[in-house]
């Protein structure tokens, strides 16, 4: 019997519909802002959240609530669920008559992904109430879908954890309490509370209400849409540009750190060991890049120069994709680094995509490790992360995932390049699509857009988003034969 015929599919539909509601509402409050503005927007969002709530409650009312779930279940529920928010989500794009369906889509899925590509060549021009949704759509996937549902439905039990698992099959926040809906809802808090303070801190720096929240929607889930069309490069204040990078720092760190300096433990950061690997990477990073400006006289200051080298860094490393400047005019070097910084994103447990600063430390520590078995053969040589053995299990499982993150990375670029994209376009695009970053290089460079794209590209860009916003094994576990057998 087949996984279809054993699952009782009202279990799918009734989280699903929990999740589709939710994202009805989410564009009903878009649809208050559009009216506040008097934007000609008012009426599709309106009639985009009207949609998503009916069908969203239909689903929830007719299906049972679920007892438990297994495994492969979890799975299969929390792709659907990304997916049925991508595909909602995209209504009010259609709606407005402002993209095709697969445009709209695409549009969609990279703001709940928060990756941040656009088709919107000037983001400048769309009416506000599509601005702030864009960008709330990224903050609501930034700390995850089925997290805010599992912190607010505490129904689903057994299987909130499943769920809380499948979302991210990877390195995760440590489970700060007993109840994994406990410790969702704590992730939130923290969430919302940095979000607030960055939106202050952007008052106090003379923005408007409207840039402070948007750009702070975009920060803190490291997704990097923007309602301007320079994105942070907009405002010429030194001081809004240190903020932004000082939250998008924030973003990357696991937010398990965050709560315990907010319970009065303010040093544990400096003893976690990715916590400092993934402070020194960037610093290393932007020290690079900064020498290299220095030498190829790029900036007419040193503070400038920092200034650009740093936020670039930081919003790359973290797969923010905000931009100051076209760092495709950049000397080669310098973007060699940030297609590096691409695939590494942020820690594990915090709102940034890509490997993971976890994953590639465990990873060098075993490379090392096995360079001192070739000069001792005999010699017993355990890898220690953060003062604990790391199993061999774990090691395996990481590599393989480094191993299928590249793999799918190489696969995206060959599928662009078939299509007629160049090479150099290809891979960058990929790369930002997978890590979830946003801009790539060459034609998809922060100066640019991806609207251009063909529509099958953009197909298969939005995958790409969604296997690295899932971390990988939660959707290609979907396409294994042996996951549709009992």
């Amino acid at each position: 019997m087949n996984l279809v015929r054993s699952t009782d599919l009202g279990d799918l539909f009734h989280v699903v519909g929990v999740i589709v509601t939710a994202v009805g509402v989410a564009m009903a409050i878009s649809g208050g802002v559009a009216w506040l503005y008097h934007g000609p927007d008012t009426i599709p969002l309106f009639s985009a959240a009207a949609v998503a709530i009916v069908f969203g409650l239909a689903a929830n009312r007719l299906t049972a609530r679920p007892k438990d779930l297994s495994i492969r279940e979890s799975y299969l529920i929390v792709t659907l669920a990304w997916l049925g928010a991508a595909v909602f989500g995209a209504l009010p794009f259609w709606f407005s008559g402002l993209a095709s369906p697969v445009d709209a889509f695409f549009e969609s899925i990279s703001g709940f992904t928060t990756t941040g590509a656009s088709i919107f060549p000037d983001p400048s021009s769309l009416p506000r109430g599509i601005q702030f949704w864009r960008d709330f759509s990224q903050w609501l996937g930034g700390m995850g879908i089925i997290v805010l549902v599992v912190a607010v439905l505490p129904f689903l039990g057994v299987g909130g954890m499943q769920l809380f698992r499948a979302e991210v099959p990877g390195p995760t926040p440590d489970r700060l309490q007993p109840r994994i809906s406990q410790t969702a809802s704590i992730l939130w808090r923290v969430y919302v509370g940095l979000t607030a303070a960055q939106v202050i801190l952007y008052l106090i720096g003379g923005l408007d209400l409207f840039d402070a929240v948007t750009h702070a929607f975009g920060t803190m889930p490291t997704g990097g849409f923007s309602p301007r069309t320079e994105s942070i490069g907009a405002f010429s204040s030194p001081y809004i540009q240190y903020v932004t990078i000082l939250f998008m720092y924030l973003a990357g760190v696991n937010f398990t750190l965050h709560y315990r300096t907010l319970r009065g433990k303010p040093l544990s950061a400096f003893a976690d060991e990715e916590w400092r690997f993934y402070t020194l990477l960037l610093g290393a990073a932007t020290v690079i890049i900064l020498g290299a400006h220095l030498l190829a006289g790029t900036f007419d200051s040193l503070e400038e120069a920092f200034r650009s080298s740093a936020f670039q860094v930081v919003s790359i490393g973290t797969t923010t994709g905000f931009a100051t400047a076209d760092y495709v005019l950049w000397p080669a070097a310098t973007q060699v680094l940030l297609v590096f910084l691409m695939f590494v994103g942020g820690m594990a447990g915090s709102t940034g995509g890509g490997i993971k600063t976890l994953r590639l430390w465990a990873a060098l520590k075993q490379g090392m490790a096995e360079l001192r078995k070739h000069l001792h053969p005999r010699a017993v040589i355990i890898t220690h992360v953060g003062g604990k053995a790391v199993p061999e299990g774990v090691i395996l499982n990481i590599l393989a995932f480094m191993l299928l993150f590249v793999a799918s990375f190489i696969a995206g670029a060959l599928l662009l390049t078939i299509m007629g994209v160049d090479l150099v376009t290809a891979a960058g695009a990929s790369a930002a699509s997978i890590g979830n970053v946003g801009p790539g290089l060459a034609a998809v460079g922060p100066a640019a857009n991806y609207a251009w794209m063909p529509a099958l590209g953009k197909l298969v860009l939005s995958l790409l988003m969604l296997l690295g916003r899932l971390e990988i094994y939660t959707v290609l576990l979907l396409f294994h034969p042996e996951f549709w057998r009992r």
